[in-house]
């Protein structure tokens, strides 16, 4: 019984010997290896997870695009950095169009998505100048691919319910086992709609917080609006082009190909999910990630504009005013004569 009291009253001193002894330890190999030696990494909690409402706003200016578009979209926006450089690039390099553009697309650093985004400047500008809501639509998407779609055909369920989403002549819309699929009518022609994300779902939605409303994007209109057709044909032949993309509504995830997309983005430091709460109307504190702007190769000239390094601001915006504002116009550019891949087609039915 002596001999047990001893050996439990040695426990706490062995205890606090040991901890400074294995801190010690872990000193000396960081001492005698720096360069192999990794710290044990903390383990985080995760952060409070975005509300359906919050996940529906966001998702609400893409949520009526054709499927394939807005899997393209979805992806990309997981690499807000190389949605920067490939906008960027796009104006340097205004001259190069047709098999040139989709050449010197092709041989460019970019994820596929990226690229495939290169296919509608002027929708790669809108993503450009809309940073913060790029970034969180793309860490929504790394925090939960399902809640995401699910949300997307929500506001499709919502749009159809409040009679603004039906076929036209520039896409088809369809409903088969609850999930509704909107589609090209032609297979070589794609026209980006064009409606108010905020009043289109029947009950107005509140803004997103630092949304910056784009020139053929945004139509102040009751329904949908249809501008010019995009030839996508050019493209493909590449294997990122319109047509190795789509969204699997019964499997709750993106389709690259014959496989699930995966994204490879280093943009987040991800894992801790939704890093702050709602705060007031269409805002929350953000995420506390930080996203890192280097110079992918191929994108021309430095641009000095380029910090080294943001945080993104999720529902509260990117700082457009200091560092970050030489980002804001060049989106805008892009509409104006800008000469992207493909011709352009007569938008047809115009708004409806």
């Amino acid at each position: 019984m002596t001999w047990s009291r001893r050996t439990l009253a040695f426990l706490p001193v062995g205890a606090l010997v040991l901890g400074p002894f294995s801190a010690g330890c872990t000193t000396q190999l960081a001492q005698a290896d720096p360069e192999s030696f990794e710290p044990p990494t903390p383990v985080s909690a995760p952060g409070p997870q975005p509300s359906p409402g919050d996940l529906q706003q966001l998702v609400a200016p893409i949520a009526l695009y054709p499927d394939e578009l807005a899997a393209q979209i979805l992806a990309g926006a997981t690499y807000p950095s190389q949605i920067v450089e490939a906008d960027r690039w796009l104006h340097l390099h205004p001259d190069v169009k047709t098999d040139a553009l989709a050449q010197a697309v092709d041989s460019q650093s970019w994820d596929a998505s990226v690229k495939a985004l290169t296919q509608f400047p002027g929708l790669l500008g809108m993503l450009d100048t809309n940073l913060s809501w790029t970034s969180a639509l793309g860490e929504a998407y790394l925090n939960g691919e399902q809640p995401l779609l699910d949300a997307i055909q929500v506001m499709r369920q919502r749009a159809q319910q409040a009679g603004n989403l039906h076929s036209t002549q520039q896409e088809n819309v369809d409903t088969q086992d609850d999930a509704i699929s909107i589609e090209p009518t032609n297979t070589d022609v794609v026209y980006v709609p064009e409606y108010d994300p905020w009043t289109i779902y029947g009950d107005p939605l509140d803004p997103y917080g630092d949304w910056s409303w784009i020139p053929g994007f945004y139509f102040d209109g009751p329904g949908i609006g249809f501008g010019l057709g995009i030839d996508i044909g050019l493209y493909g032949g590449f294997g990122w082009g319109w047509y190795h993309w789509h969204a699997d509504w019964r499997g709750h995830d993106l389709r690259y190909g014959d496989h699930r997309y995966v994204s490879h983005t280093r943009d987040f430091n991800h894992g801790n999910g939704f890093a702050g709460e709602r705060t007031g109307i269409g805002r929350s504190t953000g995420f506390a990630h930080s996203i890192s702007f280097g110079h992918a190769s191929g994108i021309g000239a430095p641009d000095e504009r380029v910090p080294s390094g943001m945080h993104s601001g999720a529902f509260s915006g990117f700082n457009h005013g200091g560092e970050v504002g030489g980002f804001s116009d060049r989106g805008r550019a892009s509409f104006g004569g800008f000469h992207g891949g493909g011709g352009f087609h007569g938008g047809g039915g115009g708004h409806r």
